[in-house]
């Protein structure tokens, strides 16, 4: 597969970056972010929403920052995965992430803004031409969802970021920038519920790190995944469940997140909380996996049936909340 050509623009501050993203928008030229390259240089050679100028944040060592509460977009995920200063389950999410070599050069915020898939796009550009191309890529030909036919109003092509339903878990913030200024929202407000879309980062803004509340040590749990091979595959399905423990027999809060599931990863708040307000315990965790079975919604654009994902959904959930039955 042959790369298309484009300018690349390295920036060594991040008002370098945003004054090159305001003089591309104001000259009318498209461009992208590109961090590790992970995700956005393959779609390029697929030739998948190619752009002529590309913007490096590389150099920008600001972006790069790791702490116990702070972990800026340019932190490489293998770094994140072995830090002491990681959450356990965070560390755990990105140590399942792809490949060592993927991990090295894949960024935090790459993988939180991670490209919808989709097996009717995400493959050659000779083979998605001779199916008359689709919703999210028709280049210029208004073509239909493959998916989901007769609807151009919503992409469904899937979400499978590994970091994000943990850090949903924890109650991450998002901290955004554009050459407007800078503005910050908890991460369950970022995404945006179109595999187009995705999220609300506007054409000239980044994001720039997230920070997590000082407490998160409090917070215990696990995260699970499936997916076809131990390694490289995204996750057809993930689950996060962590909770803090409570008295001998419950824990006092709970959350739950998923992945890989639909166009953005979800979070069941309402499950978990119907889950503790009577604990049971094994009996609640069956009440609890059956709601996180009911409530997610894939459909057919990966490699496993949505039957299936959903069917295995229900045992993440439980494979995760294993630890909190032993108390």
């Amino acid at each position: 597969m042959k790369m298309p050509p484009f300018e690349l623009f390295s920036p060594t501050t991040l008002e370098e970056a945003l004054s090159k993203a305001s003089e591309l928008r104001d000259s009318g030229e498209e461009f992208d972010w590109v961090a590790g390259g992970t995700d956005l240089l393959p779609n390029y050679k697929w030739h998948i929403n190619v752009k002529k100028n590309v913007i490096s944040l590389a150099r920008i060592e600001d972006l790069a920052t790791l702490s116990e509460t702070h972990i800026g977009a340019m932190v490489r995920v293998h770094e994140l995965a072995n830090s002491k200063v990681t959450h356990s389950v965070l560390a755990k999410a990105a140590k399942s992430i792809a490949s060592v070599m993927i991990r090295r050069s894949g960024t935090v915020g790459g993988n939180i803004c991670l490209d919808t898939r989709c097996y009717w796009i995400n493959q050659s550009e000779t083979w998605r031409e001779s199916i008359d191309w689709c919703h999210k890529c028709d280049c210029g030909t208004e073509a239909d969802c493959r998916v989901i036919p007769n609807q151009n109003t919503l992409c469904v092509a899937t979400y499978q970021a590994d970091l994000a339903p943990v850090l949903l878990c924890l109650d991450a913030t998002i901290h955004l920038a554009s050459p407007s200024g800078t503005r910050s929202m908890p991460l369950s407000e970022f995404f945006q519920l179109d595999g187009m879309t995705r999220n609300v980062l506007g054409p000239d803004e980044l994001v720039t790190h997230l920070t997590i509340p000082e407490d998160s040590n409090e917070w215990e749990g696990d995260y699970q995944k499936l997916r076809q091979r131990d390694s490289w595959d995204f996750p057809e399905a993930g689950v996060a469940v962590l909770w803090k423990v409570g008295d001998a027999s419950a824990p006092s809060s709970l959350r739950v997140a998923t992945t890989g599931l639909e166009s953005i990863p979800g979070v069941h708040q309402e499950e978990a909380e119907d889950a503790i307000s009577d604990w049971k315990g094994e009996e609640s965790v069956d009440k609890l996996a059956e709601s996180i079975r009911k409530a997610v919604k894939p459909v057919q654009n990966t490699w496993l049936a949505p039957s299936y994902r959903r069917k295995m959904v229900k045992v993440l959930t439980k494979r995760a909340c294993s630890e909190l039955l032993v108390r």
